[in-house]
């Protein structure tokens, strides 16, 4: 059993392993600054993840659940909690939103819209924002 386990699930991994996102690294300050621009023509959506923690793993996993085709012109940067605290720091100080981890903050018109943590992130009707 063991090793049907493993085929038939190894398969099913691959599966959920997709994603309707295209995921945008965000790995610099700097980016910021295309992001606000960005934003006054589509919102933008930073999701903060921390690699090491169970609930953010699961959250990210739903929120990419949500996301199906008629999403994918949405644009999400992802930031790496863990390698790039200073630029969620700076996240903070421009749009005016505490720090949480998981963390969905969406930017429209150069300002924060909206924003939610843990399991609210699933919440979010993508559908306003299409």
């Amino acid at each position: 059993m063991g090793l049907f386990d493993k085929i038939f699930k190894g398969s099913e991994d691959k599966e959920a392993q997709k994603s309707n996102i295209n995921w945008i690294p965000l790995t610099t300050i700097d980016q910021l600054i295309e992001i606000k621009n960005q934003s006054k023509s589509a919102p933008i959506f930073i999701f903060k993840h921390s690699t090491r923690c169970g609930i953010s793993s699961m959250v990210i996993k739903q929120f990419e659940k949500l996301f199906d085709e008629s999403h994918q012109n949405l644009k999400v940067y992802y930031l790496d909690l863990l390698n790039y605290r200073a630029i969620s720091n700076e996240i903070e100080a421009q749009f005016q939103v505490p720090h949480q981890s998981p963390q969905l903050v969406v930017i429209k018109n150069g300002t924060a819209v909206a924003n939610a943590s843990h399991h609210d992130i699933t919440q979010i009707n993508l559908e306003k924002y299409k």
